[in-house]
């Protein structure tokens, strides 16, 4: 289940917070670890990750300039994770892409935009609708190639979000050098198989014009 939505301009401004369950500790605390996330995030670091934290997992995705999180009970499915930010990036983009770039706004300037958080949180934690989904994304291919990675490992250990958008990438030129050997093996397949074949009907083709049309 979707819990927090949290929107960045990406030099730190908050630009947005949606309104959460203030007496629940374990979510407070992911809420200040994507505070610190946001702080490391540099013009190279990855566009979209998960990051697992404890019971919780922290997706986030950027676009113009803004970064967009949402922290969800683990297990939620991703795809619909990122599914669901893109259509909060997309919406925040349409209402506001004139005004969060001032330099004059200040923090949580929009926060009005928590209604339509509210009724999107509420459509994406309904079962049937999540199903419906679910089945439409599931064969994403970008959600398959999102690095995933321990929080603690970002915050306490010295690891990078650079790095895992070097990993990211690593793992993207891999994957089109599979797809690409993959297709080199049909093709070899389709020949070893045919191409006999062909040969024989050219054979078949240059006796009968040599007996009967020469």
């Amino acid at each position: 289940m979707i819990k927090s939505t949290l929107i960045f301009r990406e030099d730190g401004l908050p630009l947005c917070s949606s309104v959460d369950d203030d007496t629940d500790a374990r979510l407070s605390e992911q809420r200040k670890k994507v505070k610190v996330l946001v702080s490391r995030l540099t013009p190279s670091s990855a566009d979209e990750a998960t990051l697992e934290s404890g019971d919780f997992d922290i997706h986030y995705t950027r676009a113009s300039g803004v970064a967009y999180f949402v922290i969800a009970e683990r297990g939620y499915p991703r795809n619909l994770a990122f599914s669901y930010l893109r259509e909060v990036a997309q919406e925040f983009e349409h209402s506001y892409g004139h005004e969060y770039a001032k330099p004059s706004v200040r923090p949580y300037a929009f926060v009005t935009f928590d209604n339509f958080l509210q009724k999107t949180k509420k459509l994406y934690s309904d079962k049937r609708v999540q199903n419906n989904l679910d089945q439409l994304n599931q064969d994403l291919a970008g959600v398959k190639q999102i690095m995933t990675k321990n929080i603690e490992d970002l915050l306490y250990r010295g690891d990078s979000l650079d790095k895992m958008s070097d990993l990211s990438a690593s793992l993207r030129q891999d994957s089109k050098k599979y797809r690409r050997s993959a297709r080199q093996i049909n093709l070899e397949l389709l020949l070893s198989q045919y191409a006999p074949i062909a040969i024989v009907a050219l054979l078949a083709v240059f006796l009968v014009w040599w007996v009967f049309l020469r």
